[in-house]
């Protein structure tokens, strides 16, 4: 008896089948470079903090294998993917998919590196890939209905179910799979489907970065590896009885799995973060920079400082122990240098220095009742002169709605690779990949980023 497949799944199985020979419109190839840059370079710094520095040493200090890893050695691509993915996630730069409350590319672009590293993959086929697990990964976390992010109860972490079927859909475009194997592969990634919002509770960043982008980035690339060696599976994991979505959801919507399918491509959709904190505390950052930029404001002078953020975002960077999730450490620091740095906001012992001290002291965060599922802030600065300095802002920079030009996301790229890589290293990088349509392979741009590389570049 053959199993029916629903027009769904059928839909989302023949586009990504398909995306590997498919051209992607000018702005969504142009739009894809941008938060591959981005994640590479999350995942180059990140590789220097504890979450990658803890990915890497689970693989093993002599890894070896056919895929490479970010800062050192190589793997299998189920192990790179895993290693260079909490790398990606381990210094909250990465990018972020408000309607599914999920962070994509740390999962998806280093499944995509780690298989089109293997098969010497060309940087076209790159793009593609990524895209489309953008596109498949949003897509099935929607189907399971509105995601909700309640940090005050316990629930599945939309974050990483984005990141698993994205990853797996990824590296099924750059396996090239036949549209059978894609549903699959979908089902395989769909019976190691995890995770569950206890991350928020993690202290050292080091599960949340397994949680969102190393677990499901292995996961993925796991799925479609044991379908491109020949295993299969069931062909619809979607629909039917029984099926992953009504075993997880009583909200089924099922019509999301291909809703807009090679017409809104949700990368296009997928915000970018101008600063190298948790998401909840951007909107912060960047009123606080607004305000000292208009006019500096001195830190002895200051009475009180007031953040109002939305109340589902409270939480998760109030008063944390790592400084760049805690929220009011972040506004302390961009007010004291009256600019923004990676430095700053990954300083530990700066947390505890005297100014920031002091001014963490008299700073009220606050949860607006009102408002959930924004990125926005409400920033007041009480001087001991009586006057008040407030910024509202309503839409972040590097967000759909303002997004960062070219310039903008190769300086950002520039401020987190250079320190590692060099500059001459970081400069050839960064040329490659804004060309990355007509790298030939991709091993090109893996090689960057190697053991020997990252010697060299200290030197």
């Amino acid at each position: 008896m053959v199993a029916e497949i629903s027009p769904q799944t059928r839909r989302l199985a023949e586009h990504l089948s398909g995306a590997a020979r498919t051209p992607l419109p000018p702005e969504v190839l142009h739009k894809t470079k941008h938060h591959i840059i981005d994640t590479i370079a999350a995942m180059v710094s990140g590789a220097q903090l504890l979450p990658g520095i803890r990915g890497l040493a689970y693989v093993g200090a002599d890894g070896d294998g056919p895929s490479a890893l970010i800062g050192g050695r190589r793997s299998n691509p189920v192990d790179a993917a895993l290693a260079n993915g909490m790398s990606a996630h381990a210094d909250e730069t990465d990018d972020s998919h408000a309607r599914s409350i999920s962070h994509p590319g740390c999962a998806v672009v280093p499944a995509a590196l780690a298989v089109g590293d293997l098969r010497h993959s060309s940087g076209e086929q790159i793009l593609r890939a990524v895209a489309a697990g953008y596109d498949a990964g949003t897509r099935v976390v929607l189907s399971l209905g509105k995601p909700v992010l309640n940090t005050e109860s316990s629930g599945r972490s939309t974050h990483a179910y984005c990141g698993l079927f994205g990853a797996a859909a990824a590296a099924g475009v750059v396996y090239d799979l036949e549209e059978e194997q894609v549903r699959h592969a979908l089902s395989y990634a769909a019976q190691s489907a995890s995770g569950v919002t206890s991350w928020v509770r993690d202290p050292n960043h080091v599960e949340k970065a397994f949680v969102f982008a190393g677990m499901p980035a292995s996961n993925g690339v796991r799925a479609a590896a044991m379908v491109a060696s020949g295993c299969d599976g069931v062909g619809d994991v979607f629909s039917a009885v029984p099926n992953f979505l009504d075993a997880l959801s009583t909200d089924v919507r099922r019509d999301e799995l291909a809703d807009g399918l090679g017409e809104r491509y949700e990368i296009m959709h997928t915000n970018i973060k101008k600063f190298a904190v948790g998401s909840p505390a951007q909107a912060a950052v960047q009123a606080m920079l607004e305000l000292v930029e208009s006019e500096p404001i001195d830190p002895a002078q200051v009475a009180g400082i007031r953040i109002v953020l939305p109340h589902d975002l409270c939480r998760v960077v109030d008063n944390r122990s790592m400084p760049d999730i805690c929220c009011q450490y972040l506004v302390a620091g961009t007010l004291v240098d009256r600019a923004f740095t990676f430095a700053m906001a990954h300083d530990d012992d700066r947390m505890t220095d005297p100014v920031i001290t002091a001014l963490r002291s008299v700073t009220e965060l606050i949860a607006d009742p009102d408002k959930a599922g924004v990125r926005t802030a409400d920033v007041s600065v009480t001087l001991r002169d009586g006057r008040v300095r407030q910024r509202y802002v309503g839409a972040v920079r590097g967000t759909v709605d303002d997004p960062m030009t070219d310039e903008e996301v190769t300086a950002k790229a520039v401020d987190l690779m250079e320190p590692i890589l060099g500059a001459a290293a970081t400069g050839e990088l960064m040329d490659t990949l804004w060309s990355l349509e007509a790298c030939p392979d991709i091993t090109t741009v893996t090689a960057m980023l190697t053991a020997g590389v990252y010697a060299e570049a200290r030197r």
